[in-house]
């Protein structure tokens, strides 16, 4: 059985990574805004939403990840498609890319990019602190999930606006990070920085939230160090997951990062809500 995943839509082909925790229905409020524009596949993850656990038999979680994303790429006959992703999903994105198995990747608040092992055992800290919360507030999640202060309790660390989630997003979403967990501790246990090299004629967009409060916003003057050649965005307003935050912004920072290099170029010389990051 291979990975999950759903498929809309006409164009160039985009595949949607989520984060750790997370499941395909994170993209769910961008959706209609890329649909028109491209074949749109959204995937779960390893060990998360409707795919397989995450099997590291004989190889590294960080093999097992990448090994089982190329396998539905190449399922799918797709050689060189636009990845995207947020987090993990980005970082993974990043990973295909180094392999020679992306036209262009657009990473929302990238895994892989801490200045210092203090974040990322903070990063860690707060992952584990949302396992154990989880547990707690569990059986009455659906409570929670119906009003936008019940939504805040359960959401606030990773998204900026989480009024705006619907009840049935927020207990899904609760729900499936639940059951989630071992492929989170799994992951958490491997993490380590991003060091791929990414050929030079893959366009790379890198944007991050102003409000993330999971990876902070400077980890992006990380990654451009390591990325130089890569187009860096600040995503105004937004958190770690910012899709439910401003799906309009996200949907067009996909969108231009998946273009052709001469149309993504005359797009974001044109004024934008999207600034680039300092």
């Amino acid at each position: 059985m291979g990975l999950a995943y759903t498929r809309a839509g006409s164009g160039p082909p985009l595949v949607l990574l989520h984060g750790l925790g997370h499941r395909r229905q994170a993209w769910d409020a961008v959706l209609d805004r890329l649909t028109p524009h491209r074949d749109v596949i959204a995937v779960d993850l390893p060990g998360h939403g409707e795919s397989p656990p995450l099997d590291t038999t004989n190889r590294s979680v960080t093999d097992a990840l990448g090994e089982e994303l190329i396998g539905l790429l190449d399922q799918l006959g797709l050689d060189r498609p636009h990845l995207a992703g947020n987090s993990l999903g980005g970082r993974l994105a990043l990973e295909a890319a180094a392999l020679g198995r992306a036209a262009s990747v657009t990473a929302l608040s990238p895994a892989g990019f801490w200045r210092s092992d203090r974040e990322l055992a903070y990063t860690k800290g707060v992952f584990r602190a949302m396992l154990v919360l989880g547990t707690r507030i569990e059986p009455i999640a659906p409570k929670l999930a119906k009003s936008a202060a019940g939504r805040s309790v359960m959401y606030t660390t990773i998204v900026s606006r989480p009024a705006r989630m619907s009840p049935e997003q927020a207990q899904g979403d609760m729900a499936a990070f639940m059951s989630a967990r071992p492929a989170i501790n799994a992951i958490l246990t491997a993490a380590g920085p991003f060091t791929g090299q990414i050929p030079s004629d893959v366009r790379v967009t890198i944007a991050w939230g102003s409000r993330d409060r999971l990876t902070f916003p400077r980890q992006a003057l990380v990654a451009k160090a390591s990325l130089p050649q890569a187009t860096f965005v600040r995503l105004s307003g937004c958190g770690h997951v910012p899709m439910t935050d401003d799906p309009a912004m996200v949907a067009r920072v996909l969108l231009r990062g998946s273009e052709p290099v001469a149309a993504a170029v005359q797009q974001l010389t044109q004024p934008s809500d999207v600034a680039r990051s300092q």
